[in-house]
Order: C-alpha cells, then structure tokens, then sequence
C-alpha cells in the first residue's frame, strides 16, 4: 500500500498555498509559483531557509541576465537558447547549482512571454516565483515540522534489526544467498540514510540552535551509534573475505560464531538501555573477552600461517566493534547522566 509522506503532503500544500496566494495578489500565471512552490520544499527547516535564500540570489540572478537579454537581444528561441546555456554555466562557476533547475525556469518565463515587456513585466514575473517560494518555507515551517532525532532512532532500530540478523548468519549460513545478499544492500541503504539524517540534525544544531534548540550530547550519542553501525558492517565484509577462506575446524566455527553472538547482544542491549528499557549493566567484560579472544588467535599454532593471519584480521574487526560499543555505552552514561541531574534527579 502506498501512503503520503510528509513531504508529498507539504508539496501539495505548498502548490495548493502559491495558487491561491497569486490570484489573491492579482498575479498572472499563478502556475509558476505553484512550479517554484515545487522546487522549494526541503526535508529541513533549515534547508528549506538554505533553499529559499540560494534561489532569491539565484533567481534575481536570472532575472536580470533575462532583462538585459531582451533589451539586447530581444526573445527568439535561439537568443532564449543561447541564454539558457549562459544561465547554466554561470550558476556552475558560481556554485549555484541546487538552484540551476527554477533559475532556469525564471528565465524561460521572464523571456518567453509575448504580451509584457519592460522592468514592470520582469518585476511580475520575478514576483511570482517568489511567492512560490515564500509558500514552500511557510509550509515548511508549519505543517509536520520533522522531528529528526524520532526519525533518527526509528531507522537506527530498523538498521540495527538487519545487522543483527546478519552477523548472527554470516557464520552458521542459516539465510540463503539471495536473501543474505539482499539483507546486506539493505543494510548499506540505512546507513546512508542514517548518515544523511545526522548530516540534517548536525546542519540545524549549527545554523538554526536559536530558534530550535538541540542537545549536542544526543548529537554525539547519535555519531556515535552510526560508527558502531559502521564497524559491525565492517566486520561483516571481512568475515565474508576471510573466514571461510581459511579454511577453519568446527572448533574455530562454533568460536567465531559464538563470540559474534555475545558483540551483537552487547549491542542490542546498549540500545535498549538508551531507550530506557533494560538497567544498567557492564560492558567492559565484553570488551576484555574480545582481546583475549583476539590473542588466542594470534597465539594458536596449530592453524597454517596464513589461516592464521586471515583469522587474526576477523578476530582484530571483532575488538575493534567491541571497542566502539564501550564507547558507545559510556556516552549514553554520560548523557542520561546529564539529563538526570538536568531534571533535578
């Protein structure tokens, strides 16, 4: 089933708001400031800003290149073309291009149009796609502001739910390959959108902290769950580089696949505990088992050489993961610790 996302809904609200807003401002062709309405609708309030601001210098950019052309060179289609192709390459050099689709579109309206010449027909005009784009921020602003650290933690749970199923089957090869294969592209999926949602939340902690207040704590928390993500896939790719290619005993198998249990479980926990769901419990153990770990391997000689190494390399991704979940836990610790005493607790 299909359902709207918030930004499907502001879209139409914004298009809906621009039309309505021209023919109550007497606006000619109000259809262009439902297209700028379109091009200006950003996941962010602070993007949306970003947006809006860039294509007012963008546009009014545009704006004037029109007017002058017409005046000099008038408006046939190949003056109009040759435009466009300046248009484009200035807004390059300029870098401007998030803005090049609606300058483009400026100029097109400002140039094509038969019936109005003159400063006052390009001021209309300009006027039009600025009330598009004022709607798109409005709209923005006020219908479903997105709360980016829910968003955040709802695909952090989503993204660690198909980690977790992965690094318990790497080993024991309980999924098939198809299924395995399409866990795994997934999985890169989520982490790049995690990551471009903690780009979003870091971008309004640093422009817009005034007027919506963020927690640089959480934030720290936030970076700090994506590279524990980051390391358990990681991890992943070296099990499936090397472990079955060193050939290993059942002794060896039931080991790894055993110890790969207990970082996930760590990880799972530590989650739950900065939900609020579970107590508070030690993560050191985890950490010291992994190292030990670690130099059993090393150690053992009764493997072949290079069997060895290529299970030296999984069993140091293995510290390392374990490494950056106890990271991980001590900043929660310290960030709940700080809500707390925040709280008066």
């Amino acid at each position: 089933m299909i359902t709207l996302g918030p930004r499907v809904l502001k879209t139409g609200i914004a298009v809906t708001l621009a039309l309505y807003l021209s023919k109550w401002f007497g606006l000619e062709t109000p259809v262009f400031a439902a297209i700028a309405a379109s091009f200006t609708i950003q996941p962010s309030i602070y993007r949306s800003w970003k947006q809006v601001s860039e294509q007012f210098q963008a546009n009014l950019f545009g704006a004037i290149i029109a007017v002058a052309s017409i005046y000099l060179f008038g408006n046939n289609p190949v003056v109009i073309g040759l435009i466009t192709m300046i248009v484009i390459v200035l807004s390059l050099k300029l870098k401007m291009e998030s803005s090049i689709s609606l300058t483009i579109i400026t100029v097109l309206i400002m140039m094509s149009s038969q019936e109005l010449q003159g400063i006052l027909a390009a001021a209309h005009k300009f006027l039009i796609v600025l009330v598009g784009m004022g709607s798109a921020f409005l709209v923005n602003l006020i219908v479903y502001p997105p709360n980016f650290s829910k968003i955040f933690m709802e695909k952090m749970d989503s993204s660690f739910k198909t980690l977790s199923l992965l690094v318990r089957t790497v080993i024991s090869n309980e999924l098939t390959e198809k299924t395995f294969q399409k866990q795994w592209i997934q999985l890169r999926k989520d982490i790049a959108k995690l990551e471009e949602l903690y780009k979003i939340l870091d971008e309004e902690r640093e422009k817009i902290s005034k007027v919506k207040p963020l927690d640089i704590r959480q934030l720290v928390v936030f970076k700090q769950m994506l590279a524990c993500l980051h390391h358990g896939l990681r991890l992943l790719d070296i099990v499936e580089d090397h472990f079955f290619q060193s050939r290993p005993h059942k002794v060896e198998t039931r080991e790894f696949d055993d110890h790969l249990e207990e970082l996930i479980q760590y990880h799972e926990l530590i989650l739950l505990k900065y939900s609020g769901k579970i107590k508070e419990f030690d993560v050191d153990p985890i950490v010291q088992e992994s190292g030990s770990f670690l130099e059993s391997v090393i150690e053992d000689r009764t493997m072949e050489r290079n069997d060895r190494l290529r299970l030296t390399i999984i069993g140091s991704a293995m510290y390392d993961y374990s490494f950056q979940l106890k990271r991980l836990d001590e900043l929660i610790d310290q960030y709940q610790k700080r809500i707390k005493e925040a709280n008066g607790g």
